[in-house]
């Protein structure tokens, strides 16, 4: 790592409708160096990087970027200048190519009006892929690729323009622990290569296994920098959420009852098959497994948004036919989905009217919505779930990931399930929204209620699984008591090394 910063933010302000976001924000980069910039959400990450790479214009503060002074008008201007963003949400056109991908705005032609160089193209995206260990055909069609193979894409995308800053917004989010090892090799060739990263994440995991320096922040403030290599978790947690936050995760303190909900030979052909479970009441079954095992298809098939073709759900003791998924709400069963802003919220609409749309039937008599009933509930939700708003009527675009979340937890709630399906249920919120899901999650299976957990991260899994169930190419191999349950364990169940 150089002496000389090749990113440096002096006393950054920036505010929104007189709502002050970022309040006198330093942040210094190196040449080479991996930096982890966290904090919760609404702390003014992403603020700050829209404003190093010219989406927002700062009130007050300067850039240097190479030792001279910048100010940048829009992004394009910013990757001339050699500073590249990966953004969490795939910016990939599925009916186009990979290298069609890989090469969009920056086509290679014979002569400026030219024909498309595609061997080229093809040839040049390969390289790129390869590079990335991704066994990818660069003439396929990017919508036939997994999630996690469109990030890669998007890296590899990244990594082929002539960048000295890559700017990296959760980038781990949909990829498989083989794929996450894959670019953590890369970018420690980068980092050789003097490339210097901004990695924003919210897995603790990867920072202290990839990144040299920590700059946390928190309301808008720079709370601080600290050497990876001298720090430790619980005191990066403080300087985010400003307390000590306890134990990571809560203590299960449910009792387990008799079998709730029972699976028997589910099978969908083609993507899993002859899948065998069963809930308990109280309980919460983890499930794991490695990205395209089979896991969110088989609990799309139980709620009824894929068509089994084989197999029997019960639930307390009665079978059930579902074949949409109104049919698996109306028996008592709740799904929150992995993707809450496509398929989890309608973000143009009101905190209370995401709260309330799977409930309307109890606030109204006759198609008349009972305006009192409705508007007391909601705010008993908001307050009950520690929903952070200005009010029912706040846009739930506005929120913050975890508060997003809660909002998608209350609006089954009312529904009271018997089972709750969670897909990834804290993917993209903050270390803070994270412990508050994890309580909800507690208090609920007091209450009785069942929950199937579906999860990427195996301290997640181990923490707050009564049982895990593991998923390997669409075949249950392991069912693993709490007592018993490692990540050895699990991981060798979930690249088929155990079978049950």
């Amino acid at each position: 790592m150089k002496n000389t910063p090749i990113v440096e933010m002096k006393n950054i302000h920036k505010s929104f409708f007189h709502v002050e976001v970022l309040k006198g924000v330093d942040f210094s980069l190196y040449p080479g160096e991996i930096h982890a910039l966290m904090g919760e959400n609404g702390a003014g990450k992403s603020t700050l990087m829209k404003i190093l790479t010219g989406i927002h214009k700062s009130d007050e503060g300067e850039i240097d970027y190479k030792g001279e002074k910048v100010t940048y008008t829009s992004p394009k201007d910013a990757e001339k200048d050699g500073i590249a963003v990966i953004h969490q949400e795939l910016n990939i056109i599925p009916y186009l190519s990979v290298a069609e991908n890989m090469f969009l705005g920056k086509e290679l032609k014979h002569g400026p009006f030219g024909l498309l160089k595609n061997k080229e193209m093809n040839k040049k995206s390969q390289e790129y892929l390869n590079r990335l260990g991704i066994t990818i055909d660069s003439i396929k069609p990017a919508g036939e690729l997994s999630v996690g193979q469109q990030q890669m894409i998007e890296i590899a995308r990244a990594i082929a323009a002539d960048t000295e800053v890559l700017i990296m917004d959760e980038p781990t989010a949909a990829l498989t622990d083989r794929e996450i090892d894959t670019l953590f090799k890369v970018m420690n060739q980068l980092r050789k290569d003097g490339v210097a990263i901004i990695y924003i994440s919210h897995r603790m995991e990867e920072i202290f296994k990839i990144c040299d320096r920590i700059t946390v922040l928190r309301d808008g403030q720079s709370i601080g920098t600290k050497e990876t290599l001298t720090t430790d978790f619980e005191e990066i947690v403080k300087m985010m959420v400003g307390r000590e936050l306890g134990e990571r995760f809560p203590k299960r303190t449910s009792t387990i009852g008799e079998n709730r909900f029972v699976v028997d030979n589910l099978s969908h052909e083609g993507i899993f098959e002859n899948i065998t479970f069963n809930v308990r009441k109280g309980e919460i079954l983890g499930v794991a497994g490695l990205m395209g095992a089979g896991r969110t298809e088989i609990m799309e098939t139980i709620f009824g948004a894929r068509k089994k073709s084989g197999g029997r759900i019960s639930l307390d003791g009665k079978e059930l036919t579902i074949r949409k998924p109104h049919h698996a709400i109306k028996a008592g069963i709740g799904f929150i989905t992995e993707d809450r802003k496509d398929e989890g919220l309608i973000l143009g609409l009101s905190v209370r009217e995401n709260l309330v749309i799977p409930n309307l039937k109890t606030f109204s008599k006759t198609g008349i919505v009972k305006e009192k009933k409705e508007k007391q509930w909601t705010e008993e939700m908001i307050l009950k779930l520690r929903i952070k708003t200005s009010g029912p009527e706040q846009e739930v675009k506005s929120l913050s990931g975890g508060n997003q979340q809660k909002v998608v937890f209350g609006k089954w709630l009312g529904i009271e399930p018997k089972l709750l399906i969670l897909d990834e249920p804290t993917r993209g919120v903050d270390v803070g929204a994270k412990k508050e899901i994890y309580s909800i999650m507690n208090e609920l299976t007091e209450r009785g209620f069942s929950i199937i957990m579906v999860s990427s991260e195996l301290p997640e899994i181990l923490g707050m699984s009564d049982r895990v169930m593991v998923i390997h190419e669409g075949k249950v191999t392991a069912i693993i008591d709490r007592e018993d349950a490692n990540q050895e364990k699990i991981m060798e169940a979930a690249t088929g090394g155990v079978r049950t």
